[in-house]
């Protein structure tokens, strides 16, 4: 990791969740840094972009937009990315951290590979690269430093999404294509477009570099480098390697063709083409090529039936340096008759005897030579329809492959693409997955694009859901509000319900199932509880004062107003808006009708009782400890009192004088007390 140079970021807490431990890499477009999620108690890998193209909105909206379409991709030869926001002018993208090396680190270790080590590496390549183009995004940066490779051997692709958004955006500002020019395909230079095609064709170059240890074209410039991408065909590997498989030869061919429409459509059909001659390479053939001498030739067998090069001539090689002799065609040696027809001396073998069997005429001469060049020809056919049939019986008639995109299949869909192909297939115990949903195939066992004898067994692992994580607090927000907060953390709302609360107004989130906080696999619902408000209590009967005061206690706004009832009690409720069991909530206004009496009910604070003894009104405190300081002052203000606010450090009451379960004079003060 480079520690080389004080980086202000480490040690910090990004965006309040990320702690970042030490910095791994910077390049042009952003820093990785290793960090460690907080609230899942994980490591990983974050990449902070650059200042200058932060501040850039269109850059961001690119960048978002990007890395919810990465998100999306689930393969296990596929980064994974967790999480994307900003933390002020810093954009960052959270990633899975693979502890390992990149595929350039192993290259300049080992100066180039062999050929069943190149396809071996390029297969969960083009696999993951496949993944990205059925998800219809094309990651236009393939190349050595994007491939990593995991302590294990496994192998990882990189920055989906990210190299698309780079390309736009710096597109848009300076109309220079952005890429690394070295792998760049020729419509990407020309024009600036890019589809699947071109992922087929920087994946070309680089299978010509794991094989040679360099790029097909260099130059001086970057310039000039895009132009031999545009004007000059990519070389058979062989000319740079002697011995390297023809077949080895045509796939970088085909990959690297000028012309899009003549490489592999995308990178599935790319990866089973690279399969298939994988499959059919000498076991050793990266040994035989390490001993052999420098310059010298290797000589390999070449699948059965198969055409040679262009430009060879009687089955010799032909674009290879004549570095890979192949079979000859089937062709006999010159006859040779006992006399030759124009009188000149037989040529007889040693021990021959001279006078031999009697002259033949020259047209039983004739008849006999194409007689037994034909004989020739048909033995040599036989053979080679018997080689071909070995060759492919042994590279293909006994194996199948295992689908490249088994892992998010159903299940039973995996399980009958497997039996149909004739292999035995056992269903794994479920596991949590970071990508995978619940029910599909989270991995396999050989994993995906391996080579599996009729009879064996895959072993499939299915999902039993994403891997769990926290259910984000949504108390207090609209419905609309809260479905947006948990689907951005990848839930989704199950169902709603509603319950009374004194303290959420109506219609707003009161809590969750699960409650926030706890972990909860996002493939599972979250159920919302709504709050439907305070219920209007039954006050028709009751003394008009009394229930005047039990609502002004619960925050309501309350209107009392008299009229004459013959048949009631004076002073008591006759009617009440809204009726009983109607949902309000804090702040609503109600209304009490009280039946009129013959005495003054009310003057201001003072109350004159109907015996004209007068005296301070009492009536009930509301408790307003642990609510904020602005709400405690309103419901108190609402229910008839003053306010006096002490204290100071925070904006929560912590004491109030007097107390909750008290009454007071109406129009007296009550004391709050701030605290932290």
């Amino acid at each position: 990791m480079d520690t080389t140079v004080a980086d202000p970021l480490v040690g910090q807490l990004l965006d309040g969740r990320y702690r970042i431990e030490s910095r791994i890499a910077r390049g042009g477009m952003a820093t990785v840094y290793l960090a460690r999620d907080s609230r899942l108690d994980r490591v990983v890998a974050v990449k902070v972009m650059h200042a200058g193209l932060a501040a850039d909105e269109d850059f961001v909206n690119r960048f978002i937009g990007e890395a919810k379409a990465a998100a999306a991709l689930s393969h296990p030869n596929v980064v994974a990315v967790y999480d994307q926001g900003t933390d002020g002018e810093r954009g960052y993208l959270v990633m899975e951290y693979v502890p390992g090396r990149t595929l350039r680190d192993a290259l300049a270790a080992r100066g180039r590979f062999g050929p069943r080590a190149a396809l071996e590496t390029m297969q969960p390549v083009l696999a993951a690269l496949g993944a990205a183009h059925r998800a219809g995004l094309v990651h236009r940066d393939v190349k050595p430093e994007n491939v990593l490779i995991t302590e294990d051997g496994q192998v990882k692709v990189t920055d989906f999404g990210l190299a698309r958004a780079e390309s736009a955006s710096r597109m848009t500002r300076t109309g220079v294509i952005i890429g690394t020019v070295g792998y760049l395909a020729p419509e990407q230079v020309t024009s600036g477009s890019a589809d699947v095609r071109s992922d087929v064709y920087a994946a070309g170059i680089m299978l010509f570099e794991l094989l040679t240890g360099r790029l097909p074209h260099e130059g001086d410039t970057p310039l000039a480098v895009a132009y031999k991408h545009v004007n000059e065909t990519v070389p058979p590997p062989s000319e740079l390697v002697p011995g390297l498989p023809y077949r080895v030869d045509e796939l970088v061919t085909a990959a690297t063709s000028r012309d899009p429409a003549h490489r592999p459509q995308d990178a599935n059909a790319c990866l089973a083409a690279v399969a298939e001659v994988h499959g059919g390479l000498p076991p050793d053939i990266d040994a035989r090529l390490e001993e052999a001498p420098p310059g010298g030739t290797a000589v390999l067998p070449a699948p059965a039936g198969a055409a040679p090069p262009d430009g060879a001539a009687d089955g010799g090689p032909a674009g290879h340096g004549g570095t890979e002799p192949l079979p000859p065609a089937p062709r006999t040696s010159p006859v040779r008759f006992p006399e030759d027809v124009r009188g000149h001396t037989a040529v007889l073998d040693p021990g021959e005897d001279p006078a031999g069997p009697p002259p033949r005429s020259r047209g039983d001469r004739v008849i006999g030579a194409l007689t037994g060049r034909y004989v020739l020809v048909a033995i040599g056919a036989i053979a080679a329809v018997i080689l071909g049939w070995a060759v492919w019986y042994q590279t293909s008639g006994q194996y199948e492959h295992v689908p490249a995109d088994i892992v998010g299949m159903e299940v039973a869909e995996a399980r009958g693409a497997l039996a149909d192909a004739g292999i035995a297939v056992r269903v794994a115990e479920p596991v949590y997955h970071d990508r995978v949903r619940k029910g599909l195939v989270a991995k396999s066992d050989p994993g995906a694009g391996a080579r599996v004898g009729q009879g064996e067994t895959v072993t499939l692992t299915p999902s039993k859901g994403l891997t769990p994580r926290a259910v984000p607090d949504v108390e207090g927000k609209t419905l609309d509000e809260a479905k947006k907060i948990l689907a951005d953390d990848g839930f989704r709302v199950g169902g709603t319900s509603t319950r009374e609360s004194q303290t959420v107004p109506k219609d707003r989130v009161v809590g969750t199932d699960p409650a926030a906080g706890k972990e909860l696999s996002p493939d599972e619902p979250v159920a919302v509880v709504l709050s439907g408000g305070m219920s209007m209590p039954d006050l028709v009967g009751s003394n008009g004062e009394t229930a005047a005061n039990r609502l002004r206690s619960l925050g309501l706004k309350v209107t009392v107003r008299e009229k004459r009832v013959e048949g009631k009690a004076p002073g008591t409720v006759v009617e009440q808006t809204p009726g009983e069991g109607t949902g309000v909530s804090r702040g609503d206004e109600v209304a009490l009708v009280v039946n009129e009496r013959d005495c003054i009910i009310d003057a201001g604070p003072i109350r004159l009782g109907c015996d004209g003894e007068g005296g301070a009104e009492k009536i009930p405190v509301p408790d307003v400890t642990h609510r904020s300081v602005d709400d405690a002052t309103k419901i108190l203000k609402d229910s008839g009192f003053e306010v006096n606010v002490q204290g100071w450090g925070g904006d929560t009451v912590r004491f109030q004088a007097p107390g909750g379960d008290g009454t007071a004079d109406r129009g007296s003060t009550v004391t709050i007390v701030r605290g932290p």
